[in-house]
């Protein structure tokens, strides 16, 4: 017997679920991870952006972890029913997608930067639902609140969806729309995957990264707009990135038995026995494997672990994190954005007035460059 899936109809105004005229539920207002509202008033010059990925919990803690983002929420957006409930969403009848309303700081990170995140994290050429998630309420979508942000979404749009069709990938399917009315979801849905570590997160890229036209965080350069759809030799954008290895033995080559044991298999320093888990000295610390960018010395804090720990990333594609479920823990690994190696694991318990994170890395995973890249 054969079985096929029909694609799902988008509701009208005219047949979409009645309006709440109040929200049914309360909701605390706080965020789970860092203790910042989810509501407004939010801090004078902070911004507001609004992206829909699929499922809305591990899109949400996607954004929490980036820098320069001061708050998240989970929430319904781009439908027509007021004050929906989460089940009159998952009907389809509301016309509304999950999304996350993101609350960042643009002298941090910008919106391009969010853009980036979006594009590469999970998959916009798909059709009214995101990996084995399907329905209106599961399509990709960004909501504009400026016209600035307009503007920056619409060349995104072009820039990557050229960048798919070279990987021979399918085009973007992504809606894009002005904001309307952000809906908040009900009190367990916010901050999630915080709450629940082992919960269910379906979101999978296309395997594109995602490049934007425009200033590469602490390496001094700009992007020629003009030149966007060239592939542009990271050796030329920063002369101390090394190759990376295209196979094991390679590896070996390169890394000593200890450096290998931790950056290719996933291994760990004994603590306080690496090099860095008390300097202080400035400097950009890179990937010992690749060169890659990774933090720098002001967000590097004494925590006590007996590891070097850091509040945040140079910028969120500089780092990927991974769930790792190994040794019957529940942990999130994290790997270099460049060439994967792993560099150790992020835990909720840093400092809370930068962030609530502590990157708690391996010594011999990290170099210390206390010269400034050259341009």
């Amino acid at each position: 017997m054969l079985f096929s899936r029909s694609k799902p109809d988008m509701v009208t105004p005219e047949t979409a679920l009645p309006d709440h005229d109040e929200p049914t539920f309360d909701i605390s207002g706080v965020h789970a991870v860092n203790g910042h509202s989810m509501v407004p008033p939010w801090p004078e010059g902070t911004e507001v952006a609004v992206f829909a990925m699929g499922c809305f919990w591990g899109a949400e803690r996607i954004f929490w972890r980036l820098p320069g983002v001061f708050s998240t929420a989970v929430g319904y957006a781009g439908g027509f029913t007021r004050n929906p409930t989460y089940n009159e969403t998952c009907t389809g009848r509301t016309g509304h997608t999950e999304a996350v309303l993101v609350v960042y700081d643009p002298e941090q990170i910008s919106y391009r930067r969010l853009l980036e995140v979006f594009f590469t994290e999970h998959d916009p050429t798909q059709v009214n639902g995101q990996g084995n998630d399907h329905g209106t309420q599961y399509r990709s979508a960004v909501y504009v609140t400026t016209d600035e942000q307009l503007a920056e979404a619409t060349a995104g749009f072009e820039v990557f969806g050229d960048a798919l069709a070279k990987a021979g990938k399918r085009p973007i399917a992504t809606e894009l729309a002005p904001a309307g009315e952000f809906f908040y979801a009900e009190e367990y849905h916010q901050q999630y995957l915080h709450k629940n570590p082992g919960g269910y997160c379906g979101l999978q890229g296309t395997g594109v990264v995602c490049q934007l036209p425009g200033p590469i965080a602490d390496l001094g350069v700009d992007l020629d707009a003009a030149a966007v759809s060239k592939v542009v030799d990271a050796a030329e954008v920063d002369p101390k990135l090394k190759p990376v290895p295209e196979s094991d033995d390679e590896w070996k080559q390169r890394l000593t038995p200890a450096q290998y044991q931790v950056l290719r298999e996933a291994g760990t320093e004994r603590a306080f026995a690496g090099a860095y888990t008390d300097v202080e000295e400035p400097g950009l610390y890179r990937c010992m494997a690749c060169g890659n960018p990774l933090y720098t010395s002001d967000t590097k804090f004494h925590s006590g672990s007996g590891w070097p720990s850091f509040t945040e990333a140079v910028s969120p594609t500089a780092i990927e994190l991974i769930d790792d479920s190994s040794h019957g823990m529940v942990r999130t690994e994290v790997r270099c954005g460049r060439c994967h190696s792993h560099l150790g694991h992020v835990f909720p318990d840093g400092p809370r007035d930068k962030g609530g994170l502590r990157f708690c890395m391996n010594s011999c995973a990290l170099d210390l460059d206390q010269e400034p890249a050259e341009a």
